[in-house]
């Protein structure tokens, strides 16, 4: 059992020869539980793939799955059944030994309605799990899924001690977590910091990493630092090791700095979009959204706001993305002359003090987001655009912790995160499927023209086919103008010139991912 120490007291750094053992990370925002199977929150998805682990890893590239707790597998020609052979060497942090039946029950736990499990489709529809021996596991599906094993790399997916979750109960990922992964849960202070120790029976490393483990520190420090300036400072006073949310418009500084290193993940797909939630009368018209969506300068903002740390969007899915649709490209086209006669044609008339109206109401939508990272800076941006053309923003930022609680109330019109994908597929499953409603499907999105071609993507068994319908959706999704894209933001990892071989992954924004090959030169 890994307990989670709180109200702990907490020095900025350490010194001495406890240092030396312990790497520092840093980031800016916490998360409010490490339940991964409850969440679609990113704060949370790095810290569980530090000590918990999936059945296949994503490889460097970001689209090819690899060998891990399964070390191999075979697919039925109907492409409805995975047998996976398992590892019989992995322990969990516990010392409890890793068999099928954890396997079994992390999937049948992940799609029990209880846990109302956001990501629960990245499984699959699961038919049947059997495990005829301890490490063979049989994964039946109801139809086929097409990135089946693309999607078990995710956070969403990892394998849970089942006699953990069950003592736990409802405290499972507050007070305590689990895992077989490198690392293992040791305390927590939200807001503050996390703490995990080194797994030493850990040797099952994925072939991505040279290093199988053990880990080369004895515990990881990651510090919860919201202040930009905070974080900067700290790198450049050398008092942490390396972070992957350094502050966008200090690159160039830390590119230019003696003591650190600037690494880009890459492939790194990450939009910044802000959504409608179309059921709310304000933003119910295609019309105002696309109006929205028309009236800003995303190349300004990507300069003035980025400083160049990021690329205009003008499509919801990367154009260098698996299955992106070439054919969306011309559907946002910014114009504010045009943004003013939709405007006017959907009833919104310019009122005296410069906002419009329509039946007594002030076209004010009020936006949510979380007020650490990116997306304050550009939603005040994006605030003074739409002053332009007589629409009037209401901005609400919330802390990390309770942001995604208060984005589940719904009381909102437009909000904003920035979601890491893998492909097309992976982006519009998770978003516009109307399962998903009210998250993360946060527009309501309920159309069954779109139901069924994300259905077909998934069940197809060539690429083509999974390519047609997954471009027939984002053509839909653009049209309707239900996001806002506004910028592909690049991903960096900065660490200090005494850290080696600390090289960034894409997956969900976690860069470190499992850190087994990370050292410190002496």
């Amino acid at each position: 059992m890994i307990r989670f120490a709180l109200g702990m007291s907490l020095a900025l750094c350490v010194t001495g020869p406890a240092a030396a053992q312990t790497l520092q990370l840093m980031k800016g925002i916490d998360a409010p539980h490490y339940d991964a199977q409850r969440t679609t929150w990113g704060p949370t998805s790095d810290i569980v793939n530090m000590f918990q682990d999936t059945l296949v890893a994503l490889d460097w590239d970001g689209r090819t799955p690899i060998p891990y707790l399964a070390k191999s597998w075979t697919i039925s020609e109907d492409g409805r059944t995975y047998t996976f052979k398992l590892r019989d060497d992995v322990t969990f942090c516990s010392g409890k030994k890793f068999t099928a039946d954890d396997v079994v029950f992390s999937f049948k736990r992940l799609k029990d309605p209880a846990i109302k499990a956001p990501y629960a489709w990245r499984a699959g529809n699961i038919k049947e799990l059997r495990a005829p021996d301890p490490y063979t596991v049989e994964y039946e599906l109801e139809e086929p899924y097409s990135e089946l094993l693309l999607q078990l790399t995710m956070f969403t997916n990892v394998i849970h001690n089942k006699e953990s979750v069950e003592a736990l109960g409802k405290d499972y990922g507050i007070k305590g977590a689990d895992g077989t992964g490198p690392w293992c849960f040791e305390s927590w202070q939200p807001r503050t910091e996390i703490v995990l120790k080194r797994h030493d029976a850990y040797r099952w490393g994925p072939s991505m990493y040279k290093n199988k483990g053990p880990v080369k520190f004895e515990k990881l420090s990651v510090k919860i630092m919201p202040e930009e300036s905070s974080r900067v400072a700290a790198m450049m006073a050398g008092q942490f090791d390396m972070t992957h949310q350094f502050p966008a418009q200090f690159i160039v500084q830390a590119k230019a700095a003696p003591m650190l290193t600037v690494t880009e993940a890459k492939p790194n797909f990450q939009l910044l979009y802000f959504g409608f939630k179309t059921t709310r009368p304000m933003v119910a018209d295609r019309r105002v959204r696309e109006a929205m969506s028309i009236a800003i300068n995303r190349g300004e903002i990507a300069k003035g706001v980025l400083l160049g740390n990021a690329e205009p969007a003008f499509t919801i899915v990367d154009s260098d993305a698996l299955d992106h649709d070439p054919d969306t490209k011309g559907v946002v086209k910014e114009d504010i002359e045009r943004a003013k006669a939709l405007l006017d044609e959907a009833g919104w008339k310019m009122g005296s003090d410069g906002v419009r109206e329509k039946d007594g109401i002030k076209l004010q939508p009020k936006v949510y987001y979380t007020q650490a990272g990116n997306t304050p800076r550009v939603a005040e941006a994006i605030q003074g655009y739409l002053r332009r053309i007589g629409v009037q923003w209401q901005l609400q930022p919330w802390d990390s912790t309770i942001a995604s609680a208060k984005m589940a109330e719904q009381d909102y019109e437009i909000w904003s995160v920035t979601v890491p994908y893998l492909s097309a597929g992976d982006l519009m499953n998770i978003y516009f499927d109307s399962r998903n409603i009210p998250t993360p499907n946060r527009m309501n999105w309920k159309d069954a023209e779109t139901d069924e071609w994300l259905k077909q993507g998934r069940s197809a068994l060539t690429e083509a086919d999974r390519a047609k319908y997954y471009a027939k959706v984002q053509q839909k999704v653009m049209r309707e103008h239900l996001w806002m894209p506004v910028l592909n933001i690049n991903m960096n990892q900065v660490a200090s010139k005494k850290i080696s071989d600390a090289r960034p992954h894409m997956i969900y924004q976690n860069t470190f991912y499992k850190g087994l090959d990370v050292s410190r030169q002496k």
